[in-house]
């Protein structure tokens, strides 16, 4: 297939010859009568036609290298950007590996900056804070007077708070009525995690793994939306559960273990097939459809209510 600029050339030569050959055709032929005059009108006509084509073709050319110009300026600013982008997020990652709590800290907000002013890089830093969240983790024991702990445990009231305002983070831009906050369509895969008073309401999750962690305190998900799956298979919940108004587009707690109060609400619709709870003197609410029954003492599982 011939260029542009072959084409330009082309007709810009031909243009000329065809104008070259006229005029001397006129100078030959011509015979100084008025009908002369015409001929050398209509000659000039057909020349401005053939030399217009010739413009028009370059002015093409010229349009297609502007444009080619500027893709190439965008494509340049796209990649400095990404590459900035990565380096953010190497910086970042880095002082989450930091043994101390407030370089880690740090990195937690530095990556929040970085998703909030780059949507697409979004679901990659929640996955990086996730990642983190699954580390193994052992709770400091609940004391009142910390003064009293001792370097180790000081240590974990440290990393506790890390992580706690790790999940706020989540929480915090998983929440729809914070528009200028809010990031969609967003997984969790917080499987195999300890999560410590965990508070995820009002939020609208794409999907979520919770699959064989553990919520050491109270748990709340009230009014959250998961769009897609909620996999709460093998999951402990040690002390109050509430998921009041929660609407789940598909769920499943196989294998959960209740053991505090628990707070589905009466229209929740929830798969609790296979799940067990506790069965002591504390508030239990379930799902309409859904039943205790007696297993073993202290435990009952939960069942379809036929």
């Amino acid at each position: 297939m011939l260029s542009v600029r072959t084409i330009v050339l082309w007709a810009i030569g031909l243009a000329v010859v065809a104008a070259t050959s006229v005029v001397l055709l006129l100078i030959t032929l011509g015979s100084g009568e008025p009908r002369d005059g015409v001929r050398l009108d209509v000659v000039r006509t057909a020349s401005g036609i053939v030399l217009g084509t010739g413009g028009a073709a370059a002015l093409l050319l010229t349009a297609r290298r502007q444009r080619y110009t500027e893709l190439d300026l965008v494509q340049k600013d796209h990649d400095a950007t990404e590459r900035r982008v990565t380096e953010l997020y190497g910086k970042a990652a880095d002082q989450l590996g930091s043994d101390k709590a407030p370089v880690r800290l740090a990195g937690l907000y530095a990556l929040e900056r970085l998703a909030q002013d780059n949507p697409a890089h979004r679901q990659t830093i929640v996955n990086l804070v996730c990642a983190y969240l699954r580390m193994p983790f052992t709770p400091p024991p609940e004391v009142r007077a910390r003064a009293r702990v001792g370097p180790r445990d000081a240590d974990r009231y440290q990393e506790l708070e890390v992580r706690q305002t790790a999940a706020g983070l989540l929480a915090t831009h998983l929440r729809p009525d914070r528009p200028d906050a809010f990031w969609a369509d967003i997984g969790l895969d917080l499987s195999n995690a300890t999560l410590v008073k965990l508070t995820l309401t009002h939020a609208r999750v794409r999907s979520a793994s919770f699959a064989g962690s553990a919520f050491v305190g109270s748990a709340a998900f009230r009014g959250t939306e998961f769009t897609g799956t909620a996999d709460f298979r093998e999951t402990c919940f040690r002390d109050l559960a509430d998921f009041r108004r929660v609407r789940f587009g598909d769920s499943v707690f196989r294998g959960a273990v209740f053991e505090g109060g628990t707070d589905f609400g009466v229209h929740t619709a929830a798969a609790l097939a296979g799940a067990r709870t506790r069965t002591r003197d504390v508030r239990r609410k379930w799902p309409a459809g859904w039943v205790e029954q007696a297993a073993e003492p202290e435990w009952a599982v939960l069942v379809a209510d036929r």
